[in-house]
């Protein structure tokens, strides 16, 4: 049996920095970031919400609520291994995920390799499993940071 998750999340620019660019757990640069309560990581937002989707669980604004101390400047891996672990308690493991990511900035092309290599080990899954494209939004909305949307195949254990 297979489920399918999607999985959407976006955040916009700071004005000035605050913390790093993080994109799948990587640090891709120190000179942008993006708003947000956690570590703003766009990427692991949207993976973690298709899983979550999946198997018909709480999304994530529901189980790390950024209302919530607890959760400021959190890492998004945090969100990511507790939705690993409510996809095996459902009886289901990862098939793959296909991720785009729409920006004008940064460039992810240059990313790509490490990205895929770091989901890959936070997911658990051989790196064959994990695809992500970078797109840029080429007029179609006045975009002034990252949006990602993600689809997760999840077959039955």
């Amino acid at each position: 049996m297979f489920r399918i998750g999607f999985g959407f999340d976006s955040h916009p620019f700071e004005e000035k920095p605050t913390k790093p660019l993080k994109l799948g757990g990587v640090v891709i640069t120190e000179e942008i970031s993006l708003k947000g309560h956690s570590d703003a990581d766009v990427l692991l937002h949207a993976i973690t919400d298709a899983l979550l989707g999946a198997v018909g669980a709480p999304d994530i604004g529901e189980l790390f609520p950024p209302s919530s101390p607890e959760w400021k400047n959190a890492d998004s891996a945090i969100f990511l291994k507790e939705a690993l672990k409510i996809i095996r308690e459902a009886g289901y493991r990862i098939g793959n995920i296909d991720c785009t990511i729409v920006c004008e900035r940064p460039k992810i092309a240059p990313h790509k390799g490490e990205i895929i290599e770091n989901l890959a080990h936070l997911l658990e899954v051989d790196k064959g499993r994990v695809n992500i494209k970078g797109k840029t939004p080429e007029g179609f909305c006045d975009l002034d940071g990252i949006a990602v949307f993600c689809n997760a195949l999840l077959m039955k254990l």
